[in-house]
Order: C-alpha cells, then sequence, then structure tokens
C-alpha cells in the first residue's frame, strides 16, 4: 500500500493468459488442468446450455450453477457458499458481463482459480479485476477491487457472432469511452483501476481500440448479423474485450462511467445495455470537456452508423425533465466517482447541462443523416 506523499507509481495489470478464436471453448478442460483445477465450479448464464448445448456437460468435476441475473451482494454471497460447501477450487463465469463479475467477487476473496468464458462480447468486463456490483433492483452500488486479475479468458468467436448483434454493438460502446476516459485520467495522473497510475502501454492500447473501432466496427456489425467470423470481426472483439479491458484497467475511467452509473437510478435505463449507456455517456463527455466540433461529429455519427444511443430518447429518457436528470448528475458526481478524474472540478449542473447538450447534438446529427443513409435501429 502507497503511504502518504510517497509517488504514485505506474501499475499495468493483465490476465494471465487470453486466447481467441474459432472452437476455443473446447479448451476450457486442458486450462483448467493446467492450473491444476480438479473441482470447478461453472456459474453461466440461463441461456448458455441453449447457446453451447452440452459443451461444457464434459468438464470433469464440476458443478454447475445458473447465474439469477444480477451482480448484487446477495447472489455473490449464494453462489460463495455454494462454492465453499462443494470444495470448488476453481470458478469459471460462463456469459455476459454481470456473470463474470460474480465469479470475479466469488472466487478472489476465496483465493481460487479463476477462468473467465464470455458468450458476447457486451463489455470489456472479461480481462479484469473488479466487479461492479449492482443492488438487486440493478441500481449501481459499489466497484470491488482485487488484487488478481483472472487466471485465462478464453474468447470463442464462433459463439460470440452466433449472439444477437446488439451485443456486440454495445460491446463497441462500452470500448468507445476507453481512449477518451484514460486520456482525461492520466492529464490528472490519477490512479487508475489497476492500483497506479496510467501506464504509456494502457494509452496506447486505449487509442488503438479507438482506431479499431472506428475502422473496422461497422463491418463487423454487419458480418455479426449474418452470424459470421470474418476478420474485422476478431479486430472488434479483441477491441471490445481485450483492448478495451486493458486500456480502461490501467488507464484510468473518468465522465463516460460515472455518467453510465448515475443513469442506472432511473428505472426506464435499466432495459438497457451497460455499453448503451456508456456511449451516451461519451457524448455527455466530451462536452463536459469541450472537445472540438469535429471530434464529437465523429463520435456521434460512428455511433449513428453502428447504432448506438445518442440521445436521451435511445436510452428510455424521451420527455425526461431537468429534475430527474439532475438525480442523475448527483449520483455520477458521488463521492468516489471516477467523473473526479476528470481534469477540472465537476458538479451536477455541469452534468446535466452536458446530458442536455448531447441529447441536442445527437437528434440533430441523427436528423441530418437520415435522408442520407440507412441508419440502424437503436434499441428500444
Amino acid at each position: 500500500m502507497r503511504s502518504e506523499g510517497e509517488p504514485l507509481a505506474a501499475v499495468f495489470a493483465a490476465p494471465g493468459k487470453y486466447v481467441q478464436g474459432r472452437g476455443v471453448m473446447g479448451r476450457l478442460e486442458e486450462v483448467l488442468g493446467r492450473l491444476g483445477c480438479e473441482k470447478p465450479l461453472i456459474l453461466s448464464d440461463p441461456v448458455v446450455p441453449e447457446i453451447l448445448g452440452g459443451a461444457l456437460d464434459g468438464v470433469s468435476g464440476a458443478t454447475h450453477v445458473e447465474f439469477r441475473g444480477e451482480c448484487s451482494p446477495e447472489e455473490i454471497e449464494r453462489v460463495s457458499q455454494i462454492a465453499s460447501e462443494g470444495g470448488a477450487d476453481a470458478i469459471v463465469g460462463v456469459g455476459g458481463g454481470k456473470t463474470m463479475d460474480t465469479a470475479k467477487a466469488v472466487a478472489n476473496p476465496a483465493g481460487l482459480s479463476l477462468v473467465i468464458v464470455p458468450t458476447i462480447a457486451s463489455t470489456d468486463a472479461p480481462t479484469s479485476a473488479l466487479s461492479v456490483v449492482y443492488e438487486e433492483d440493478g441500481t449501481f452500488k459499489e466497484y470491488r477491487f482485487f488484487e488478481r486479475n483472472p487466471d485465462a479468458v478464453l474468447v470463442d468467436t464462433e459463439v460470440i457472432a452466433r449472439a444477437p448483434v446488439r451485443f456486440l454493438v454495445a460491446g463497441i460502446g462500452d470500448g468507445l469511452a476507453t481512449h477518451f476516459e484514460a486520456e482525461a485520467s492520466a492529464r490528472t495522473r490519477r490512479q487508475a483501476m489497476a492500483g497506479g497510475a496510467p501506464t504509456l502501454a494502457a494509452l496506447t492500447l486505449a487509442r488503438l481500440c479507438y482506431d479499431t473501432l472506428l475502422e473496422h466496427g461497422v463491418a463487423a456489425r454487419l458480418a455479426v448479423e449474418r452470424d459470421a467470423v470474418t476478420p474485422a470481426v476478431e479486430k472488434v472483439v479483441e477491441a471490445n474485450t481485450l483492448l478495451s479491458g486493458l486500456g480502461f484497467e490501467s488507464g484510468g475511467l473518468a465522465a463516460a462511467h460515472s455518467i453510465h452509473n448515475g443513469l442506472t437510478v432511473l428505472e426506464e435505463t435499466h432495459h438497457y445495455w451497460h455499453g448503451e449507456k456508456v456511449a451516451f455517456g461519451v457524448v455527455s463527455m466530451l462536452m463536459l470537456e469541450e472537445r472540438p466540433a469535429e471530434v464529437i461529429e465523429e463520435v456521434v455519427d460512428f455511433c449513428l452508423e453502428v447504432g448506438l444511443p445518442v440521445a436521451l430518447e435511445d436510452i428510455g429518457l424521451e420527455g425526461i425533465d431537468r429534475e430527474d436528470l439532475k438525480r442523475v448528475a448527483e449520483a455520477a458526481c458521488a463521492e468516489g466517482e471516477t467523473i473526479h478524474n476528470e481534469p477540472f472540478e465537476v458538479y451536477p449542473e455541469m452534468v446535466v447541462d452536458a446530458m442536455l447538450a448531447a441529447d441536442a447534438f445527437g437528434r440533430r446529427r441523427r436528423a441530418e443523416l437520415k435522408g442520407e443513409a440507412n441508419l440502424p435501429q437503436v434499441a428500444r
């Protein structure tokens, strides 16, 4: 632990191994064997059997537990008790971001091996050593930080491509924040999630994430709409998962994720994915930072082309009044929130104004482009 007055050292964190490609799901038992695990607990989303068939049934010594839908303290405690009573020596999280975060929150305090197997590329959660914990009603509660990153992450792109395209697009929204947030955090040399100052490696990966998404995001979306695995899909899955994961954890978060967390106080937003709300948070963050118009336009145009939210109506908040937006802003500016990594003081009224400005810009830009292209539908 750093003592008061000691300079903040730079820290870079990463999983023990990252494996991505067609069919890598079949390597799970091999990976567990190399970790010396004989009694894994496999925590999986309810839809996993439908997605994977019996692919997990043959893992020797495994206990299978169905995830109940929310990474809450209650769910973490429930799974922890099952793992303890069954003598599990590893936790395998199979599914989406909340399943993976629950697996991390069970494995790390117990000192168990941890393998993450995402079935969608909707967030950058797989590689990190932290969990985002929510109340049972879906309201953001806290971040939990751990000493170890996952021992292994297996990303089967054939499985990812078969998932609804909305998941991939949501992951693009989450990844879109990485460069801007790491850049903001680095300007103030604030402590990143990895426990130290942002590293040059993390900032470089964060920028590569952004450039990759802009270059290949639309092509990847089109391919996944046809359940196809193409080089563009491989690149975007890597950007959503690995580049964004390493970039945010060792580069830092800022306003976009705080605004996402604030949005969760409104029940109307609970039907929208993490990355969809983060995408609107990115546009709001760019307004808050008074970024050049060409940067905002580049981000908004990309969001429109790939099908990400750019306006309040896109995340269930059409007609919302200023008082409700103030509730969002107050939660976003709560003590300890990453919005305070911005290189200037931020207070709730500024965030309300930034969200309203983002909404106005996004709606106007969509209207301008509507006649020029067949824009994909944002999930409603």
